[in-house]
């Protein structure tokens, strides 16, 4: 990671560690590093999710991009994907998304994406961070007519709407779906886009108020929703997350299927229908054992990456794969978006429901989940990959593996996005894994802080 960029861009507790004045700069080096090679005006799409701060930050980092020159056009509240696809579909040079994710509210970030809606390579993310860092400032400063401008486009969603609406070839009427919009940026877009596909959509959680995005809801809290599909009944429940990247389910018992399961679903359908190019999935480490076992006995091969989806995108790059992503439900169909879309992974989900009549609970049948339990241990920033040489927690971790190896695994990683690192373990007994996970978290937590 650099001096600004994380693993998804540049976050931090909006205006104390993302200030106006860092995405200020940040808009100035970004835009032109992204854009020198244009003859033109470059022209520059920001949208953002419904986050209090995300006006603050359009200001700056608009004020940023438009003092050299760049045309930026304001998509407003908007998913993340949707930028990664609109900056296309618009002929865009650039596409950028202020949003933390599944973050709590305090947080905010800044991430971008290129002109064909992937998101950058370190080597330009750290060209960005040196620009910034020159003193003096020598970046282009325009003067009357060729200072940038602001405008705001009208038909963001609607245009992303009927995008995902191309993505199937299946209505799905007949399919009562319970959906949790996270009080973020798909409150708009899902309703719309599945009602035009005909299902009969009961929402929740989709009346933001700059403060409420992620709170006791979404992806990262989905009881509300398993509550829900049991109240009203429904088929299936949906739940995204902040700025619209992820997707979980609920089945009709109120089970909730995760992001391992959903690709797992998918994998087998369009091995089927020999839609699964070179029959080969590309999960991360942190997948469940039972996806790598349901690969074997289908014959799919399951590709392992580090975690991250710039890490599961570059292996299907490489590899020509078209389907990839995460437990956490962060899933590429690299087929339609260039990037994890929640709404279009739950249509993919929802189509294959609708295409073989099967209800969630018999689709996921599938895949068996080996309990794995996951534990954040909280550590500063700054500390989080010291646990590698601090011999205590090393030889916690040696006695662990060799408890689990044969039956489960173990695996520490600390966060690309926040102050924390992860504890998880997986094997056959959930109490014990449960116990001896937060013994390690309180262990690391003890020893780093």
């Amino acid at each position: 990671m650099g001096k600004y960029f994380g693993t998804d861009g540049v976050r931090g507790v909006a205006n104390t560690e993302l200030t106006p004045e860092l995405v200020f700069k940040l808009g100035r080096a970004g835009a032109y590093v992204l854009t020198k090679e244009k003859c033109h005006a470059p022209k520059i799409i920001v949208g953002m999710d419904t986050r209090i701060s995300g006006d603050m930050l359009e200001a700056a980092l608009t004020a940023g991009m438009c003092s050299v020159g760049a045309q930026v056009v304001c998509l407003g509240v908007i998913p993340t994907p949707a930028v990664a696809h609109l900056v296309r579909e618009y002929n865009a040079d650039a596409g950028v998304v202020i949003s933390a994710s599944h973050n709590p509210v305090k947080d905010n970030g800044i991430k971008f994406f290129n002109s064909s809606g992937f998101k950058l390579r370190d080597e330009l993310e750290y060209e960005i961070e040196k620009v910034m860092d020159d003193a003096p400032d020598e970046l282009p400063r325009p003067i009357g007519v060729e200072v940038g401008t602001k405008t705001v486009s009208e038909n963001a969603v609607e245009d992303y709407v009927k995008f995902l609406s191309s993505t199937t070839d299946v209505k799905l009427e007949g399919l009562k779906i319970a959906i949790d919009c996270a009080n973020g940026a798909t409150y708009k877009a899902a309703p719309l886009t599945l009602n035009a596909l005909g299902a009969e959509i009961y929402a929740i959680h989709r009346e933001p108020d700059g403060t409420n995005i992620n709170f006791n809801c979404g992806s990262t809290h989905m009881e509300s929703l398993v509550e829900y599909v049991k109240e009203i009944k429904a088929d299936v429940g949906i739940a995204f997350d902040g700025d619209g990247d992820r997707c979980l389910a609920v089945d009709e018992n109120g089970e909730i299927v995760d992001g391992d399961q959903i690709m797992a679903v998918c994998a087998n359908y369009l091995k089927e229908i020999g839609k699964l190019k070179n029959n080969t999935v590309v999960a991360t480490v942190m997948s469940n054992l039972g996806l790598f076992i349901m690969g074997r006995d289908k014959g799919i091969n399951i590709e392992k990456t580090n975690v991250g989806d710039r890490y599961v995108l570059e292996r299907m790059l490489e590899g020509g794969e078209c389907l990839g992503g995460e437990q956490s439900g962060h899933i590429i169909f690299l087929e339609h978006n260039t990037t994890g879309d929640g709404i279009c992974t739950a249509i993919q989900l929802l189509s294959i429901m609708k295409k073989t009549g099967k209800k969630l609970s018999e689709l996921k049948k599938i895949i068996e989940v080996l309990p794995q339990v996951l534990v954040n241990a909280e550590v500063d920033n700054k500390k989080k990959n010291d646990y590698l040489s601090n011999p205590v927690i090393k030889a916690e971790i040696d006695k662990l593996e060799k408890k689990f190896e044969g039956n489960g695994r173990v695996l520490i990683r600390p966060s690309g996005t926040e102050p924390i690192v992860r504890v998880m373990i997986e094997g056959r007994d959930k109490d014990v894994l449960l116990r001896e996970a937060q013994s390690l978290a309180k262990l690391i937590e003890e020893e780093l802080n």
